[in-house]
């Protein structure tokens, strides 16, 4: 049977993708969790629309962000977590945590996929992180205080 992913699913493919998987499969466990829909002519043309759709939306807010990069270089984002007495942090900052607090700071609205992180931050004190978007980059500074 073929089915369109709604979600991620692991072991499966990415949101969006078109699979085959057995019919037992589909039937008992991924289309009562909402996982997947049957992959029909009008279901997979509108997944093309949708994928256009979004496709132009990224492009649009990647322009913007490129367009008001420039602005980011000077801004320290100062973000308090609970830590332990030796300063690392419960629970690290993700990309997320972090894009969520610059437009609470700042008004700059920054996707969570064009800030740079390698691992999230574990630790409290001064980090520079980098954002990229249309051949454009710029960084700036959080400094994680203890809660």
């Amino acid at each position: 049977m073929k089915v369109i992913l709604l979600k991620d699913v692991a072991k499966l493919g990415k949101k969006y993708d078109v699979k085959t998987v057995s019919d037992g499969h589909a039937t008992n466990h991924l289309i009562p969790q909402g996982l997947v829909a049957a992959a029909t002519t009008e279901s997979l043309k509108r997944l093309e629309a949708e994928k256009i759709k979004m496709a132009a939306e990224q492009k649009i807010h990647e322009d913007l962000l490129a367009k008001n990069i420039k602005d980011l270089n000077d801004v320290v984002l100062n973000i308090s977590a609970k830590a332990n007495p030796k300063g690392h942090l419960f629970a690290g900052l993700h990309r997320e945590e972090i894009a969520a607090e610059l437009f609470k700071q700042t008004r700059l609205q920054v996707s969570p996929s064009f800030i740079q992180l390698e691992q999230p931050l574990k630790a409290v004190g001064e980090h520079t992180v980098e954002v990229k978007a249309g051949g454009k980059s710029a960084k700036f500074k959080v400094v994680v205080s203890k809660a």
